[in-house]
């Protein structure tokens, strides 16, 4: 299913034909089409249906001008029967690859996805990378959420997101993952958040330079640092609604 037809003429012309997909990708039976081939239109790019879609039943038959002479299928795992063990990170598996989740996330509006460093990127990249590439090192990227929800609002297949992030830093704090100086700064965190006297101590300039020095460099150039505005939505309540 596309809107090119690069596919047509990648499977016309070659003699060759190999297709390489994840273990998750297999449907069923042919039967399931007629709810997975509209799903993933309407939500992937608000189609009914994609302008060309082509079931490929192997290589051709004698006497047939076009099609692949041989015709092999590659089932990658890379990590996806880890994934499929876990009771609750196994839903991830259902993903059809539409991208509304990307689409919907704020950090992922924010930062882009190659600032992700893997090919799945946005929250559902963020649920399944650390299970097939190792929790250790990749478990960074589930606490890159604001867990607002609006993942799991637009799923199609109604995959938890923002809950299975949880689990995943769950895990990664369990397995010993989560440094003490991280503890530390996240207690240091809470307590300044939590307290409107402190997050008002200094003003949005000094906010502002703070910012730049601290997280200037881990930012990088390319993406403009967030500012903190003028005012904060208290004061702007307190002006608004105060009594006389």
């Amino acid at each position: 299913t596309e809107n090119e037809g690069n596919g047509l003429m990648s499977i016309a012309f070659p003699r060759l034909h190999i297709v390489i997909a994840g273990i998750e990708k297999i449907i069923p039976s042919i039967e399931d089409l007629d709810l997975f081939w509209p799903l993933l239109a309407t939500h992937g790019t608000g189609q009914q249906v994609t302008a060309y879609n082509s079931i490929i039943s192997g290589s051709r038959f004698d006497g047939e001008p076009d099609g692949p002479g041989d015709m092999y299928v590659v089932l990658i795992d890379n990590g996806r029967t880890k994934l499929l063990a876990k009771e609750q990170q196994r839903n991830a598996l259902s993903c059809i690859r539409c991208g509304a989740c990307l689409n919907g996330c704020p950090i992922y509006r924010s930062i882009g996805g190659h600032a992700y460093g893997t090919p799945y990127s946005g929250p559902i990249g963020a649920v399944i990378t650390p299970h097939m590439r190792g929790l250790e090192e990749w478990n960074h990227l589930s606490f890159a959420s604001t867990l607002c929800g609006k993942c799991t609002e637009v799923c199609p297949v109604k995959i938890p997101l923002h809950n299975l992030l949880l689990q995943n830093r769950k895990d990664a704090v369990e397995e010993g993952y989560s440094t003490t100086s991280w503890k530390r700064g996240m207690m240091v965190s809470k307590r300044m958040f939590m307290s409107r006297y402190m997050m008002d101590i200094a003003g949005p300039v000094t906010k502002n330079f703070l910012i730049r020095q601290f997280a200037g460099k881990l930012w990088g150039e390319r993406r403009e640092l967030p500012k903190v505005a003028p005012k904060s939505f208290k004061q702007l309540y307190n002006e608004e609604f105060r009594e006389d």
